[in-house]
C-alpha cells in the first residue's frame, strides 16, 4: 500500500480534521473534578463513536474512576502497534485569565501561524487525534487499517491514573502489542522532531514538623523553645551542597552515566539554556556544577522543595512562636534509582537531624521509577526516519525532565518498550490559562503518524 495518497488525503481533509478536534474540546472532561463525571464519560463515547466508523472495535471500559477506551482494528504480520494517549483534561483555573471560554475552541491567526485555542488542544486531545487522523486517512485510501492496531485512551492522567495499573494487570493479555505508541511530549526547542527515550520518575513527600504542643508567644518562650520553622528551613537548606550535590545518604545509587553517543547526539543539539533561562526571567544556572546543562534536565536527579509554610502567614502581623511547620518535597530520578529505597533514605535523614523533643509527621505523594526505553527495536530507527522525512530537519533521541508513568508501566505490566513522540511546542500553556497547539503541528502529527504505519504496520 502506497504513503502518497494517504499524504494527499490527510493535506484534502485537514479543515474536517480540524472541525472533529474541536468537537472533542468541546467537552469539558476534568477528570480531577468529580462534577465532570458526566463529560469524562461523554468524552470516551464520542471517542468510541469515531474509533468504531473507522472499523475498529472499540468500546468504553469502566473502573472505579474513569472509562478507559479501547479499540482494536487493522489486521496483518506486520508490527502490532499499541497507541496510547488520554482524553481528559486539566481544570481551567484560574478562569479570568483566559481570554475566551476554554471549552469553546477557537481558530486564531498568529505572527507565528494559526493556533487553536481550548483546554485540552494540546495535552492531550489534539495529539491523540493526529493518530486516529492518520488511521482514518489510511483507511479512506486503501479500505482497510493498517496493519494490526490497539487503541488505549485513558481518562484519568491528569488526575494520576489511579485505575491504571489494575487496568493493565486486568487486561494485559488483551493489550499488550510489540511495542507502544505514546503522544503525549514535544518538538525540541519548539523547532525539531524527537523522540524521548529517557523520563524522569517522581517521589513526593510531605513532611510536618512538630515542636510545642500549641502556638505560643515569642515574647514568652522565643530564644528557649524549638522553632520548628528554624529546624525544617535548617534541613532543606542543607539537601544539596556547595556543587549542587544531593546530600541524602545513598541518593545516586542507580544513577547511571550517559553512552558516548548519547552525549555527542545531546552535545549537537545546540541546546541554548541561556535563552531557556532567559524566559522565565533567571540567567544563572543552578544544579550540579559539573554537569552540563541538558544532562541536568533530562539525565541527573533532583531534589526540589515545593513548598514551605508555618505559623503566621496572613495580613499583618503576629508575633507567634508556631508549634508546627510544613514542607513539600519532590525529586525526579532516573536510571534505576529506587523511588521506595529512597524514601526511606530522606525520611531517616531527616529524621536524624531532629531535635530529641521534636517529631516528624509523614505523607508520602506517589512514586514512580525512571524510565529508560531501549532503542534496539527497529520501531524506534523507523519512527525517527518518519520524523526526519516530514520535518525535514534530524529527529533526535532526546530525554524529558518530566515524568509520563505511563511509559513505565507499559514496560513492567505489558512487557513493552514505548516511543514517545509528539508535536507540542514549548509556548502551549498546557495546564495554564490560553492552552493552544498549532495547526502546523496538528497537520505535520497526521502526517508523521501516516508515515510510521506505512513503515511499521
Amino acid at each position: 500500500m502506497t504513503l502518497a495518497p494517504v499524504l494527499q488525503k490527510i493535506d484534502a481533509t485537514l479543515p474536517e480534521a480540524i472541525d472533529r478536534l474541536i468537537d472533542l474540546l468541546r467537552i469539558p472532561s476534568i477528570s480531577t473534578d468529580a462534577a465532570y463525571r458526566p463529560d469524562c464519560a461523554r468524552a470516551a463515547d464520542w471517542l468510541v463513536a469515531d474509533l468504531a466508523a473507522l472499523g475498529f472495535d472499540a468500546s468504553s471500559r469502566p473502573t472505579p474512576g474513569h472509562p478507559m477506551v479501547v479499540a482494536h482494528g487493522g489486521s496483518g504480520f506486520g508490527t502490532h502497534l499499541l497507541f496510547y494517549g488520554h482524553y481528559d483534561v486539566q481544570p481551567v483555573d484560574p478562569l479570568s485569565l483566559w481570554t475566551r471560554d476554554p471549552f469553546d475552541p477557537a481558530i486564531e491567526e498568529t505572527a507565528k501561524g494559526r493556533i487553536l485555542r481550548g483546554r485540552g488542544a494540546s495535552d492531550d486531545k489534539g495529539q491523540l487525534m493526529t493518530f486516529i487522523e492518520a488511521c482514518r486517512a489510511w483507511k479512506a485510501v486503501h479500505g482497510t487499517l493498517p496493519g494490526k492496531l490497539t487503541i488505549f485512551l485513558e481518562g484519568e492522567e491528569e488526575s494520576g491514573s489511579p485505575s491504571l495499573i489494575p487496568f493493565l494487570k486486568a487486561n494485559a493479555e488483551e493489550l499488550h502489542a510489540d511495542v507502544a505508541l505514546i503522544c503525549d511530549t514535544g518538538l525540541f526547542e519548539s523547532r525539531a522532531p524527537a523522540i524521548t527515550t529517557m523520563l524522569r520518575g517522581l517521589l513526593g513527600e510531605e513532611l510536618t514538623i512538630h515542636a510545642a504542643t500549641r502556638d505560643l508567644h515569642s515574647g514568652m518562650y522565643g530564644g528557649l523553645a524549638q522553632n520548628p520553622i528554624h529546624i525544617l528551613s535548617k534541613i532543606l537548606a542543607g539537601l544539596h551542597d556547595a556543587e549542587g550535590r544531593v546530600q541524602v545518604p545513598g541518593f545516586y545509587d542507580g544513577v547511571t552515566e550517559l553512552s558516548d553517543e548519547l552525549r555527542s547526539q545531546w552535545q549537537n543539539l545546540a541546546f541554548d539554556h541561556a535563552r531557556f533561562l532567559g524566559d522565565v526571567g533567571l540567567s544563572v544556572p543552578a544544579g550540579e556544577q559539573d554537569r552540563t546543562p541538558l544532562e541536568k534536565l533530562w539525565s541527573r536527579p533532583t531534589a526540589e522543595v515545593n513548598g514551605i509554610w508555618g505559623g503566621y502567614t496572613g495580613d499583618g502581623f503576629k508575633t507567634v512562636l508556631p508549634g508546627e511547620a510544613h514542607a513539600k518535597v519532590s525529586f525526579r530520578l532516573v536510571g534505576k534509582q529506587d523511588p521506595f529505597q529512597l524514601r526511606e533514605n530522606f525520611r531517616a535523614w531527616v529524621e536524624a537531624q531532629l531535635p530529641a523533643d521534636c517529631t516528624v509527621e509523614w505523607k508520602g505523594h506517589g512514586n514512580s521509577p525512571a524510565s529508560v526505553m531501549s532503542i534496539d527495536h527497529p520501531a524506534f530507527a523507523a519512527c525517527r526516519t518518519a520524523l526526519t522525512e516530514e520535518w525535514g530537519i534530524p529527529a533526535a533521541y532526546v530525554g524529558a525532565g518530566g515524568s509520563i508513568p505511563v511509559a513505565g508501566y507499559f514496560k513492567t505490566y505489558l512487557g513493552m518498550d514505548a516511543i514517545l513522540m509528539g508535536f507540542a511546542k514549548d509556548d502551549d500553556q498546557i495546564h495554564s490559562p490560553n492552552e493552544k497547539y498549532d495547526l502546523d503541528s496538528f497537520h505535520k502529527g497526521i502526517r508523521c503518524w501516516a508515515r510510521v504505519l506505512a513503515k511499521l504496520a
